[in-house]
């Protein structure tokens, strides 16, 4: 499913990141019969000095694993269609009170566009990926269609970053890790001197790193002080330095622990959690616990919606959905498709519903598609 048996040397690049992730796949391919080239991406300039992101270190180990490997390597810069489709995008939505996932649109304008349409002027067949996801090819009512399935290691599945994907792009793609776990990939790449066979995963996104958060958000978007109130009572509570810098469900950097209100069993006060914003008044509401029923919700919109086969799927129909990448499926339906709107209901609350998050659609093992929470 993840691969194509036999290259027949069939001309794919490969996209490297200077992880192990990618390293294997192109070692993979090279070992099927695919005529391999290896392409890493250029995709931040702002303050790429090291610290915080890994660009030169990460393209000195690329070199060395193409080395290794024999296959030839090309550097292209895409920091400006970054800036323009992914990070504005970022920035917008932040100020407008949501919290994006730019890996998401890094994926679907970058990686499988702009990538994908470089590899094609070098002549190439196919891109290929280290993501660990699977592209299956069936055939529908005498159409050729395109699925986008699980990886076999569910703890590292990436088809939630996926899922805006198009027919067209899948048709054009590779994912060989789709059916192997972490550890066999660390395997492969230790017994074949990779150098990068135990270099630690990255996290989180380029151009943040390991940074605070707030401190670089605030780089870009001025501080926008106003209240903090309790959405039971409507206490005043505080004082936030802007809505962008916060997220449902946020229980950290609220600054207002030590206030009294609902205790639990064992006589404990308990810590607030942020629970809805007013973008209009600049009010932060918060609640106490948890399991406090402002956080659960069994229903929710989506906007921007991406199904992958090219049509909607049934409302009505028991599917799975995740909320936000880490989440569990979910059994849901579609309750309504209309206007470029789909309404998802679950079947219990789910905890914490947080727009501008993705939700994508499952359908057993097959990603359906999924769009924005509004």
């Amino acid at each position: 499913m993840g691969t194509i048996e036999g290259g027949d040397g069939m001309r794919v690049v490969v996209g490297m990141s200077g992880g192990v992730d990618s390293a294997v796949t192109a070692l993979l391919l090279k070992r099927q019969g695919y005529a391999v080239s290896g392409l890493f991406m250029k995709n931040w300039e702002d303050d790429d000095d090291g610290e915080y992101c890994s660009t030169r270190q990460d393209l000195i180990d690329v070199a060395s694993v193409c080395d290794v490997i024999g296959i030839d390597l090309e550097v292209v810069n895409f920091s400006r269609e970054y800036k323009e489709r992914v990070f504005a995008d970022f920035l917008a939505e932040y100020q407008a009170g949501r919290t994006p996932n730019p890996d998401v649109l890094c994926n679907s304008e970058i990686k499988f566009r702009c990538f994908l349409d470089h590899a094609m002027t070098l002549g190439a067949e196919r891109i290929a990926t280290g993501h660990y996801a699977q592209v299956r090819r069936r055939d529908n009512d005498g159409r050729q269609e395109y699925q986008l399935l699980k990886a076999e290691d569910g703890t590292k599945d990436q088809s939630y970053f996926l899922y805006r994907l198009t027919q067209a792009q899948l048709a054009k793609t590779i994912f060989p890790l789709g059916q192997y776990y972490k550890r066999e990939v660390r395997r492969i790449a230790r017994e074949a001197n990779l150098p990068v066979a135990e270099k630690k995963d990255s996290t989180g996104i380029c151009f943040i790193g390991e940074r605070p958060f707030r401190e670089f958000l605030m780089r870009y978007l001025p501080t926008q002080p106003g209240e903090i109130r309790a959405l039971d009572d409507n206490r005043l509570l505080g004082e936030h330095q802007g809505l962008m810098y916060h997220t449902i469900g946020q229980r950290k950097g609220l600054h207002i622990g030590g206030l009294k209100g609902h205790q639990d069993e064992a006589g404990e006060h308990e810590a607030w959690y942020v629970a809805r914003k007013d973008i209009a008044a600049n009010v932060l509401y918060v609640v106490q616990g948890h399991d406090h029923p402002a956080l659960g919700q069994t229903r929710l919109s989506a906007i921007e919606l991406n199904w992958i086969a090219g049509y909607a799927p049934r409302t009505h129909w028991v599917y799975s959905a995740k909320p936000r990448y880490r989440a569990v499926d979910m059994p849901c339906e579609i309750d309504a498709l209309e206007d470029g709107r789909a309404e998802i209901v679950f079947g219990e609350p789910q905890w914490a519903l947080t727009p501008g998050q993705s939700v994508v659609v499952y359908e057993s093992t097959v990603c359906l598609g999924g769009g924005i929470i509004a």
